[in-house]
C-alpha cells in the first residue's frame, strides 16, 4: 500500500483511532509494520468490529488506488479526525465529517474521540520537550 498509495504504517494506525480503537504498536519487532496482539479476554465482538475496521481501512486505501479520494488529503492521511476538527466551521476536505469521524455503526452508538489530530508522530517518543518551567523556578527562596 505504500507503493501503490502511499500509505503506511503510521496511517492505518491513526485512522484506527477514527473506528475507536487505541493504535497499536507500531515498526516493532519489525519495522514499517502493525503488532496486533488480540488476546484470549477479548471478546468475539470486539474481534469483529476490529476486522470490520481493518476491512474498511483496507476500502479507503483502494479509493486512492483507484483515484476516487486524494492522494494527500484524504480518511487516512488526515486521520485521526478529533472532535474539534470535526465540529469546525470549517470544513476543508474532500470526504464528509461523518464518514470521517463515524464510519462504523459502533463509533455511532459508542465513539471514542482521539484528543489531539496527528502532531510529530515519533518526534515526541526521541526528543525530550518540557514546557515546564526550568528547575531553578522550584528553589526555595
Amino acid at each position: 500500500m505504500k507503493s501503490s498509495a502511499n500509505i503506511d504504517v503510521d496511517d492505518v494506525a491513526k485512522r484506527l483511532m477514527d473506528y475507536g480503537f487505541h493504535a497499536p504498536t507500531m515498526s516493532w519487532p519489525v519495522a514499517g509494520t502493525l503488532m496486533i496482539e488480540p488476546t484470549e479476554s477479548e471478546p468475539l465482538e470486539e474481534l469483529d468490529r476490529f476486522c470490520e475496521a481493518m476491512i474498511a481501512i483496507r476500502h479507503e486505501i483502494r479509493e486512492i488506488e483507484e483515484g476516487r479520494a486524494d492522494p494527500a488529503v484524504n480518511l487516512l492521511k488526515m486521520a485521526p479526525h478529533t472532535a474539534d476538527a470535526i465540529a469546525s466551521d470549517n470544513w476543508d476536505r474532500p470526504y464528509s465529517r461523518r464518514r470521517a469521524a463515524l464510519p462504523t455503526t459502533w463509533t455511532q452508538q459508542a465513539k471514542f474521540w482521539p484528543p489531539v489530530g496527528r502532531i510529530d508522530n515519533a518526534y515526541g517518543d526521541r526528543n525530550l520537550v518540557c514546557s515546564c518551567p526550568p528547575v531553578d523556578a522550584y528553589a526555595e527562596v
